[in-house]
C-alpha cells in the first residue's frame, strides 16, 4: 500500500511540475533586475505597462522592492509597440542577437544609446527594434513596374540590402560609406539618386549595400563570428564638433490672469539663461538662440514645432507644461535633438525617451541617494523620529524608505510624538552614537512645535551628540529659525542650495541686479539661478564634446551656483536624470557647509 501511495505522489508531482513548465513557457515575460533608484513606477513606465500588472505577475512587489531582486515584466502585447525587450543571458552576443532577433547590430545600438561592449552583460535587459521599423526600398524603377514585379521585390532587397540608413543632420556619403564599411562608389551604386550629388537630404532612407567581397550572399554566416567590441565598435557614431550651437527656449512667457506669477518665474529663468548665454559668447562660443512662448496648451506647442529652423536644433529648453512634455519630447527624439525639461519631476517621458534630460531629481531616485548619503554621513547614528501629527505627515514615503535602510544597516532608531516633552526626549539619546531627530513632516508648523523643545534638551545636555535633519523646504524657513538651526547642528538634503554668504552666489545675484533692475524671486530655488546653470552647463558641453557629450558628462567641470548635476541614464534605451543631492549643515560654530557627495 505505501509503494502504491507513493507512486501516486511522485505521478502527482510530475503533473504538478510538467503544467508548472508549461504555464511558464506559455508566460510571455522578461526579467528586470531591481537597480538602485528605481521604483514600481519607473519601472513600469520603462516597459509601457501598468503598475498593476507587475504586482500581478510578481505578488507583494507593490509593498515592496529590493535592490538586486529580479521581476517577471509583462510583455506589452497591445500591438502599440513595435519593439520588444530582451534580458541578455550567459553566452550570448551582439552577433546572435541579430541572427536571433533578425536585425542589423547597427539598429540594436541605435535603439540602446546605453548599452556597449563593456556592459552587454548578463542580466541587462536591451530594446530589439522591429526588423520593420526601417522602410524597405525596391530595387526597380517606379517606370518599369509591370504587374509580376511584385514577387520579384523580396529577393532583390534580400540581396542587395544589408541595412537601411535614416540621414541624419550633417552626414555625408563619405560618413556613411565609412561608417558601413563601404566605398562611396558602392553606397551611390546602390542609391543611384545620389549620383551627382554633393549633399543628401536629411530624414531620407539609404539602401546599405553588402561590400563587394561578400555581396549577394543572402543571410550566408561571414567567416569569422565579429566580437561585441568589434560590432560596437564599428557601430560608433562618428563624433561630430558644432561650430555654432543652436538652441531653442520654449515656455510660456505671456501670463493669463491665472498665471502671472508663474510666467514671472518663466522669465527670470530666461534671464539668468541669456547671462550664461552672454558668458560663453564672451569666451568665443558661437550660439544662436530661439525663442517661442508656449502657452499653456498643446495647439500652441504644435506651431512652434512646425518651424522649419525647429528641426534643426542641437538642444531644447522646455516645456512648463504637463501636457505638452510628450509631443515635444516625442519631436526631440524624431529629429535628434536633446531635450532638457527643467522643472517637473513627476513625468515618465524619460523611461522611454533618449533625448531627455531630466533636472528635477524623480523622487525615488532622490531618496535613494539621500539615504546612502545619510548612512555613510552618519554611520554611528542613533535616529529618533519626530512624528508629526496625521495632518502633516507630508514625508511618509521618504520615513518609510529611511527606516528600511537604517533597518538594514542596524542602526537603532525610535519614535516619539511631536509633543514629546524633554525628558522624553533625552530618554531616547544614546551615549556614544551621533543623536539625530528627523520629524516626519517638513512643515513650518512642525518646525515650529518641536524646536523649543530640541532646543532646550541640547542646552540641557551638552554631553550627548544631537542634530537635526530635514528637507529642502527647511531653504524657505531658514531666516525665521537660524539660531535654533545653528544650535542643533542642522542638516538638510536638498538637489539645489545657495546663499549669499557663497562668492558665486553673491556675484551673481549682483550682476542679476545690474542686468535687470531687480531682484530674484525670493522662493528656492531661485530660477534665475536655475536658468543659468541648465544653461551654462549643457551649451558649454555641446561647445566642448559636441556629439560626445553624453560619454562625457562626468567630466564638465562646472561649478554649478544652485543647482547640482549628476546625470545618470535611466536604462539602456532611456533618457538622463538628475541624481545630485547636496547636504547643508548649520554647525555649532555658526558656520553654513554646503557637503558634495561623489
Amino acid at each position: 500500500m505505501r509503494t502504491i501511495n507513493r507512486s501516486v505522489c511522485l505521478f502527482l508531482l510530475a503533473c504538478i511540475c510538467g503544467l508548472t513548465v508549461n504555464a511558464q513557457e506559455n508566460q510571455t515575460y522578461i526579467l528586470h533586475t531591481i537597480e538602485k533608484g528605481q521604483s514600481l513606477y519607473s519601472i513600469a513606465s520603462m516597459y509601457g505597462v501598468s503598475q498593476a500588472d507587475i504586482v500581478k505577475m510578481n505578488p507583494g512587489s507593490d509593498e515592496k522592492i529590493y535592490i538586486g531582486h529580479t521581476l517577471r515584466i509583462p510583455r506589452n502585447t497591445t500591438g502599440s509597440q513595435k519593439e520588444t525587450f530582451h534580458t541578455i543571458e550567459a553566452g550570448e552576443t551582439l552577433y546572435r542577437l541579430t541572427v536571433k532577433y533578425n536585425v542589423s547590430a547597427k539598429a540594436i545600438c541605435d535603439a540602446n544609446p546605453g548599452l556597449s561592449a563593456e556592459n552587454f552583460r548578463i542580466g541587462q535587459v536591451i530594446r530589439i527594434p522591429a526588423p520593420d521599423e526601417t522602410p524597405v526600398v525596391s530595387d526597380i524603377d517606379n517606370s518599369s513596374k509591370t504587374a509580376d514585379v511584385t514577387s520579384e521585390i523580396p529577393a532583390a532587397v534580400q540581396s542587395r540590402c544589408r541595412d537601411m540608413h535614416k540621414v541624419k543632420r550633417k552626414e555625408t556619403i563619405y560618413s556613411i560609406s565609412k561608417e558601413y564599411g563601404i566605398t562611396e562608389a558602392e553606397l551611390i551604386e546602390a542609391n543611384p539618386e545620389l549620383k551627382g550629388k554633393n549633399k543628401i537630404k536629411k530624414g531620407s532612407f539609404l539602401c546599405i549595400p553588402y561590400p563587394t567581397t561578400i555581396a549577394n550572399t543572402g543571410n550566408a554566416k561571414p567567416q569569422t563570428i565579429p566580437t561585441n567590441n568589434e560590432l560596437f565598435s564599428e557601430n560608433k557614431k562618428e563624433a561630430e564638433r558644432i561650430s555654432t550651437i543652436k538652441a531653442a527656449v520654449i515656455l510660456p512667457f505671456l501670463p493669463d490672469a491665472a498665471s502671472r506669477s508663474e510666467s514671472a518665474r518663466m522669465v527670470e529663468y530666461y534671464e539668468g539663461f541669456l547671462m550664461a548665454v552672454d558668458s560663453l559668447k564672451r569666451s568665443g562660443t558661437s550660439i544662436d538662440i530661439y525663442t517661442y512662448n508656449s502657452g499653456a496648451n498643446v495647439n500652441s506647442l504644435n506651431d512652434i514645432l512646425s518651424k522649419n529652423e525647429m528641426k534643426n536644433m542641437d538642444i531644447i529648453f522646455g516645456p512648463l507644461q504637463q501636457q505638452q512634455i510628450k509631443p515635444l519630447a516625442d519631436f526631440a527624439k524624431k529629429n535628434d535633438i536633446r531635450l532638457v525639461i527643467p522643472f517637473t519631476s513627476k513625468d515618465n517621458t524619460v523611461f522611454r525617451n533618449p533625448a531627455i534630460y531630466q533636472i528635477n531629481t524623480p523622487q525615488s531616485y532622490l531618496y535613494s541617494e539621500v539615504y546612502d548619503h545619510f548612512v555613510r554621513q552618519f554611520p554611528n547614528a542613533n535616529v529618533i523620529f519626530i512624528e508629526a501629527n496625521s495632518k502633516t505627515k507630508d514625508k511618509a514615503d521618504f520615513i518609510k524608505g529611511l527606516k528600511d535602510e537604517l533597518r538594514n544597516r542596524s542602526i537603532p532608531m525610535a519614535t516619539l510624538d511631536e509633543d514629546a516633552s524633554v525628558e522624553a526626549l533625552k530618554s531616547a539619546l544614546k551615549a556614544g552614537r551621533e543623536n539625530i531627530f528627523i520629524p516626519t513632516s517638513g512643515s513650518n508648523l512642525v518646525l515650529i512645535k518641536c524646536l523649543p523643545q530640541l532646543t532646550l534638551l541640547v542646552r540641557e545636555n551638552p554631553e550627548f551628540s544631537i542634530h537635526m535633519f530635514g528637507y529642502p523646504e527647511w531653504q524657505t524657513y531658514t531666516k525665521d529659525h537660524l539660531e535654533s538651526f545653528f544650535e542643533l547642528d542642522t542638516y538638510f538634503y536638498s538637489s539645489f542650495y545657495t546663499n549669499d554668504l557663497f562668492p558665486a552666489a553673491k556675484n551673481f545675484t549682483r550682476n542679476y541686479r545690474r542686468w535687470y533692475g531687480k531682484d530674484m524671486d525670493e522662493r528656492y530655488p531661485k530660477y534665475g539661478m536655475l536658468g543659468f546653470d541648465t544653461g551654462y552647463f549643457f551649451l558649454k558641453g555641446l561647445a566642448r564634446y559636441g556629439s560626445e557629450l553624453e560619454n562625457n558628462l562626468q567630466r564638465m567641470d562646472f561649478a554649478p551656483i544652485q543647482t547640482g548635476f549628476k546625470f545618470q541614464r535611466v536604462n539602456n534605451w532611456g533618457g538622463f536624470v538628475n541624481k545630485k543631492v547636496f547636504f547643508v549643515r548649520f554647525t555649532k560654530n555658526y558656520e553654513l557647509v554646503k557637503l558634495d557627495f561623489d
